[in-house]
């Protein structure tokens, strides 16, 4: 590796230009701290040559990232990191009592350790651009502040810092300044290096106006206390371990000469990245980034079809989110087909969306701009003739949506994109009234379709590569995040809830509390349990899905309360649960005829209840359903609100040793 901190005498300035090669971004790698540590000397050695010093960075997007995720999330001796992290420590003590002034040049994204080394400095300058992002993000990778970021931004800043620290809050530059977590901004397109120097020599003459007022930490103990029921609101009760160690360590570290402060610090961050939590969020962080830009899975030197126009079949719950989502992301049009009877609640239902969003700075586009890109109608009209992808979201029936497809394919462009929206019909069987069915492929939306990330894209056998790709560039300009797997019985996402669902609804039969049920899963990390999600959903589609769709039998209790006509809260105002939230007594003998009594701790509720999760997964990657476990935590993740501190199912199982103890090995290599 070249050179990465390369010093310049620019008319007394010592200005450290700093550069990760082959990197976007610039970060911590173990070069990149060695070659640190030979500037830090040469300055050290060389000051009285120089008025002060500015680090800037070599690219033009990014300051600094701060630490490599590769290097946190892997093996490591702890004893060894431990004395890394005192080593960097170091460094960053002798850089904030160099001697001379020092001033980082920030443009771009600032964040963790690179904000942790603006921090030694004596001041910050940096440039106001969308790109400039300023902050200590780290608890939402799953470690906290290493570098004495909980240590220095509160005796910086105060109290505040004890909110930003613990939530990873990261901040524009215009915000930042606001707060004192920077000195001095400059407007975006001026000379961020010349800007530098003149505040530089600013600071030396004694005419740089930083305030630099000690802030009062004397009810420390009380904000520390506001603070942590804050995080614990955020987390619905959990004591996730990388918030609450940033708080730990600012407690304890504040009370103390900064000195002892660094080491509690490196004490709190060292017990952060043992926990499995750490291991898990930066998976998470990494699928993330995996399935951000669904374009980039896309093989180089494909060409995608141009999609110029929409067309969506079905004007319900489905299809009306579908239309919002082609709306609000590529303000492209739209012509959506149903019985005359749904087009006028279809459209009236989309206008008050898209008001919504308005209302709250939402949406940029006038609503009345958006709406005239839909064109409803009742008949196969020639406004089929020219669009370019169908997205069909009639009613799970197989013989509806088979009739659909005779109707539809002779009237829309031999090469027009088919895509159904089903939550588990097979791909394969429904191609089966599909003229050129290589065209044909699964979309599995989640609802409601303009909020929710995660797009299921389903092969079919008949399903050709290129539709695939085409798919992947659709679901980019929808701003989904993709897993593409093969035809299977509930594709991904339902193949691991059918199992989870179905033992719960087992265990009412047992006599098992259902608020005990959705308790265990929350306190587990879910937003909402089996039982409720199920009750919100409506239990008539879990029912009908399960026995239409799969040809499953029902467990006892959902067939029992389906059969007894209630389908759910917000169908017919009767499920599993009392319109005020508690369960509903006349629910009770449905689910429980023989009035059994059942209990289980939370351990036991969550084992039971995700060991299926983990079979599943397991029989996904065996039937080659899909071929990575990153498929399936992505699905887990951001389709069922899998907690995102796990890493997902099978990063989870591999973490707590469930995947070795069931099959021998890991699921991640």
């Amino acid at each position: 590796m070249g050179q990465i901190f390369a010093c310049e005498n620019q008319d007394g300035i010592a200005v450290v230009k700093f550069d990760v090669p082959g990197e976007q971004m610039n970060t911590w790698t173990e070069g990149a701290i060695a070659d640190f540590a030979v500037t830090l000397a040469s300055l050290e050695k060389e000051k009285s040559a120089y008025k002060g010093v500015i680090f800037i960075s070599g690219k033009a997007s990014n300051f600094h990232a701060g630490a490599n995720l590769n290097m946190l999330g892997a093996e490591k001796d702890l004893a060894e990191f431990r004395k890394g992290c005192d080593e960097f420590n170091a460094m960053f003590v002798r850089l904030e009592n160099l001697g001379i002034p020092t001033v980082a040049a920030i443009n771009g994204p600032c964040m963790g350790g690179g904000y942790e080394f603006a921090l030694t400095m004596t001041a910050r300058i940096a440039t106001d651009s969308k790109r400039t992002t300023i902050g200590l993000p780290e608890c939402n990778v799953g470690v906290i502040p290493g570098g004495g970021g909980t240590q220095r931004l509160p005796r910086l800043i105060g109290y505040p810092a004890l909110d930003f620290i613990p939530r990873g809050a990261v901040l524009p530059a215009g915000k930042a300044l606001e707060a004192g977590m920077i000195d001095r901004v400059i407007p975006e397109g001026e000379n961020l290096l010349a800007k530098a120097k003149e505040f530089l020599l600013e600071i030396v003459a004694g005419a740089a106006g930083l305030k630099r007022v000690k802030p009062d930490l004397s009810a420390l103990d009380t904000a520390l206390e506001a603070a942590k029921k804050n995080v614990l609101k955020a987390t619905r009760g959990r004591a996730i371990p990388a918030p609450m160690l940033a708080l730990k360590a600012m407690s304890e570290g504040l009370k103390v000469p900064i000195e002892q402060g660094l080491k509690i610090e490196t004490d709190c961050f060292i017990e952060a990245l043992k926990a499995p939590e750490s291991k898990g969020t930066i998976n998470t962080f990494f699928l993330k980034t995996l399935s951000d830009k669904p374009q980039a899975m896309i093989p180089k030197g494909f060409e995608p079809k141009p999609i110029r126009k929409y067309g969506v079949l079905g004007f319900g719950t489905m299809g009306r989110g579908i239309i919002i989502n082609i709306l609000t992301r590529t303000k492209l049009p739209v012509v959506v087909k149903d019985v005359a009877g749904a087009l006028e609640p279809g459209m009236a239902f989309v206008r008050k969306i898209l008001e919504g969003m308005a209302a709250k700075n939402r949406l940029k586009d006038p609503v009345d701009s958006l709406m005239a890109l839909v064109k409803p109608v009742a008949e196969w009209t020639d406004d089929f003739k020219d669009v370019d992808i169908v997205i069909e979201a009639v009613f799970e029936d197989p013989a509806i949506k088979d009739q659909v497809y005779k109707e539809l394919c002779p009237v829309v462009p031999k090469d027009c994109i088919l895509a159904t929206n089903t939550s588990s019909l097979p791909v394969d069987k429904l191609s089966g009234s599909v003229l050129h069915p290589e065209r044909f492929i699964g979309a599995h939306f989640f609802s409601p379709v303009w909020m929710m990330d995660l797009l299921e894209i389903i092969r079919g056998k008949a399903t050709s590569d290129a539709t695939v790709n085409n798919m992947l560039a659709v679901c980019a300009a929808l701003g989904k995040r993709p897993v593409v797997c093969n035809d299977n019985p509930g594709f991904v996402v339902n193949a691991m809830l059918f199992p989870y669902f179905i033992k719960s609804f087992e265990l009412l039969a047992e006599g098992v509390a259902m608020e005990k049920i959705d308790a265990a899963m929350m306190k587990f990390g879910l937003p909402v349990g089996p039982i409720r999600l199920t009750d919100e959903v409506g239990i008539d589609v879990s029912y009908l899905v399960l026995t239409k769709s799969l040809g499953m039998v029902p467990p006892v209790a959902l067939e029992n309360i389906y059969k007894a006509g209630r389908y759910g809260r917000n169908k017919n105002g009767k499920g599993f649960y009392t319109q005020e939230g508690g369960p509903d007594p006349e629910a009770l003998p449905l689910i429980n005829p023989d009035n059994k009594q059942k209990e289980y701790s939370v351990t036991e509720l969550q084992d039971m209840l995700f060991t299926p999760f983990i079979k599943t997964g397991y029989e996904l990657l065996q039937k080659k359903v899909v071929a990575d476990p990153r498929a399936i935590d992505i699905g887990a993740i951001w389709g069922v609100g899998f907690p995102s501190d796990k890493g997902g199912p099978m990063k989870w199982a591999d973490l707590i040793g469930l995947s070795e103890k069931l099959y021998g090995k890991k699921f991640y290599k």
